[in-house]
C-alpha cells in the first residue's frame, strides 16, 4: 500500500474516531438549545447524529421515506448492481433518539428563528443547519425542462432517474452512440460524468461491443483527468471521445424531439443521451435567503455558518466550501465539523479551526479504482487545500493496485452507509 493512501486512511480514521463531549443542559428554568437539520443525505444526517451524540435536542426534516445516495449509482447504469443497494431508510437515526419529520421544509423566518413546513406547521431552532443537496438549473440550458428530462435523463439525482436512464442503455441496439454533456464547474461529484462513462464503456465493452461513447464538456480539464483518459485507452480503446470546451464541447441548447445536442461548432445526435445540466443549491437554500447570486451559499469556514444569515449553517454540496469539492465523503466530514461548532458556540465558546478530509473514489471498470484525495483547512476566509497534503492514485499503477482501490471503493461505501444510516 503507499504512503499516500496510508496518510489518507490514518487521516480519516483521526477525523472519524474523535469523540463527542455531553452537552449540558442550560440553567434551571431554561428550555435546552433546539437544532433543526434539514435534509437527510450524508451531511444532514451525519450533522444530527452529531449533535445528538453531543447531548443536544435535534430535529431531523426529510420528507423522503427511502434516501438513495448517488455514490456508486453510475455502477447501476452498467448493471454492476441494483439500485435496492444505493436506498437506505432513517429506521436506525429516529431509534437513536433523533425526532424525524417527514414533511418538506417550505420556507424559513431567519428573524423568528422559524422553520415553516409545507403543512403550515412550525419548528423554532436556536440553530439551524441546511443540508439540502442540489436543484437541476432547468432555466440554464435552452430546451431543456422537465419533459426533455424525460427523454434525455440526468440521473444527477439517484433514483428514477438512474432506473430510467439504465433503461435506456439496456434498450439501445448495439453500435449505437451514447452521448453525454458535462457542465461547467462548480457542480455535484466533480470526477462524476467520467466514471459514468467508463463504467457505462465497461457495460458497452461486454455487452453491446460496437457502441461508441462521446463526452461533450463545458470544461477543458476535469478531476483525475491524466487517470481516466489513460484508462480509457488501456481498456476502451477507440471507444470513448471526449470533447473539451475549446473545441466546442460546450452544449448550448437540447432538442428531446431528436435527442440532439447543440453547441457552437455543430449538433450531434445521440441514442441515448445523458445531459448534466448546471445545478444550484436546493431551493430552501434560495428562499432562506442563504444563496448567493451564484445559486451557492456562501459559509464561515470555521462553523459553516451562513455569511448572509446568522444562526443558519449550511453543509455539504449546497455550500462554497472554496477548494472542498462536492462529495459525500465532504458533507460527512462538514457535517461533523459543523455540529462540534454548533456545540461550541451554544456554550459560548469559540470553535475549534478544523481540518477537513475528502477522499473520492471512482471505479472505471469493477476491478479498476482510481482516486484523490485532500486535507482543507481555513485560509482568508475560505476552505483551502494544504499544500502536500494529499493527492491522487500513481499513473503508472499495476493491475493489483487499481483492483485494490476498487476493493477500497466498496469498503468506504459501505463504511460511510453504515455509520451514517445503521
Amino acid at each position: 500500500m503507499s504512503q499516500a493512501l496510508t496518510r489518507r486512511t490514518l487521516l480519516k480514521a483521526a477525523a472519524m474516531g474523535a469523540a463527542a463531549a455531553a452537552f449540558p443542559r442550560r440553567a434551571t428554568g431554561q428550555a435546552s438549545p433546539k437544532v433543526v437539520v434539514v435534509g437527510g443525505g450524508f451531511g444532514g444526517t451525519t450533522c444530527a447524529r452529531e449533535l445528538k451524540r453531543k447531548g443536544l435536542a435535534v430535529t431531523l426534516v426529510e420528507a423522503n421515506a427511502i434516501y438513495t445516495a448517488c455514490p456508486f449509482s453510475n455502477a447501476v447504469l452498467a448493471g454492476l448492481r441494483p439500485v435496492e443497494t444505493q436506498q437506505f431508510k432513517l429506521d436506525a437515526v429516529e431509534k437513536g433518539g433523533i425526532d424525524i419529520v417527514r414533511q418538506r421544509a417550505a420556507r424559513i423566518d431567519p428573524q423568528a428563528r422559524r422553520v415553516v413546513l409545507e403543512d403550515g406547521s412550525l419548528l423554532d431552532y436556536d440553530r439551524l443547519v441546511l443540508s439540502p443537496g442540489i436543484d437541476i438549473r432547468l432555466d440554464a440550458l435552452s430546451g431543456y425542462d422537465e419533459a426533455a428530462a424525460a427523454a434525455m435523463p440526468h440521473a444527477w439525482k439517484a433514483g428514477e432517474q438512474t432506473t430510467l436512464l439504465r433503461r435506456q442503455l439496456e434498450a439501445m441496439d448495439d453500435g449505437g452512440t451514447f452521448v453525454l454533456a458535462a457542465p461547467a464547474n462548480p457542480f455535484r461529484c466533480p470526477p462524476g460524468p467520467y466514471e459514468r462513462a467508463s463504467l457505462i464503456a465497461h457495460y458497452f465493452k461486454t455487452h453491446k461491443p460496437r457502441s461508441k461513447l462521446l463526452i461533450l464538456d463545458a470544461k477543458d480539464s476535469f478531476s483525475k483527468q491524466r487517470l481516466f483518459q489513460a484508462a480509457w485507452q488501456d481498456l476502451y480503446p477507440n471507444m470513448i471521445e471526449w470533447v473539451s470546451l475549446s473545441s466546442g464541447g460546450k452544449v448550448i441548447e437540447v432538442d428531446a424531439k431528436t435527442r440532439t445536442l447543440v453547441t457552437d461548432f455543430g449538433r450531434h445526435k445521440g441514442d441515448v443521451v445523458n445531459v448534466i445540466p448546471p445545478q444550484r443549491a436546493s431551493q430552501i437554500a434560495q428562499v432562506a435567503g442563504v444563496a448567493d447570486r451564484s445559486g451557492w451559499c456562501p459559509i464561515d469556514p470555521v462553523t459553516f455558518e451562513s455569511r448572509l444569515q446568522p444562526n443558519i449553517h449550511v453543509i455539504g454540496d449546497a455550500s462554497i466550501a472554496g477548494g472542498m469539492p462536492k462529495s459525500a465523503f465532504s458533507a460527512n466530514a462538514q457535517g461533523k465539523v459543523c455540529a462540534a461548532a454548533i456545540s461550541s458556540l451554544l456554550r459560548g465558546e469559540a470553535p475549534t479551526e478544523p481540518k477537513l478530509i475528502n477522499t473520492c473514489y471512482s471505479l472505471v471498470a469493477p476491478d479498476y479504482g482510481i482516486s484523490v484525495a485532500g486535507v482543507y483547512s481555513p485560509r482568508n476566509g475560505m476552505l483551502t487545500e494544504v499544500e502536500g497534503a494529499g493527492g491522487t492514485s500513481p499513473v503508472n499503477a499495476p493491475p493489483a493496485f487499481r483492483a485494490q482501490e476498487a476493493v477500497y471503493a466498496e469498503t468506504w461505501f459501505q463504511t460511510i452507509t453504515s455509520e451514517v444510516y445503521g
